[in-house]
């Protein structure tokens, strides 16, 4: 599906671009804990998704994170990508770089709190060539 229109879909669903509030919505819980170096990941058993945040990020990056494994759970469901990473040959640079978009198009998609470019980059902690290869 369109990342576009699943963003589209997902706001007129739970009138939000908050990636916090659209996962409370979903009854997908959020924990907040010390992860080193990794920014988050989710877990999925029997069906019940849990977003890990890093505790020590700022409020913009954990709003990021959120809003990167949203769009895991939401476009990537059946894969565990920590899993994977650790005990598979699989590539993940896939589904990373779709969670990615939908995370970045999400955030944008903010009416009422509207992020700039020069945020994206130096605030949220998006890689400027992310954006220049996939914002309009």
């Amino acid at each position: 599906m369109d990342t576009n229109k699943l963003i589209k879909q997902l706001i007129k669903k739970y009138g939000t671009s908050n990636p916090f509030k659209i996962a409370k919505a979903m009854d997908i819980t959020i924990v907040y804990e010390d992860l080193g170096s990794s920014w988050g990941y989710f877990s999925n058993l029997y069906r019940t998704f849990i977003i890990h945040i890093n505790k020590n990020l700022s409020y913009e990056k954990q709003m990021l994170t959120c809003a990167h494994e949203l769009g895991h759970v939401i476009q990537h469901p059946e894969h565990n990508m920590a899993f994977l990473k650790a005990n598979t040959f699989f590539s993940t640079d896939k589904y990373e770089t779709e969670a990615n978009l939908f995370a970045v198009e999400l955030l944008f998609s903010d009416n009422d709190n509207p992020i700039t470019y020069e945020e994206a980059i130096n605030t949220y902690g998006i890689p400027e060539q992310f954006l220049k290869n996939f914002l309009p």
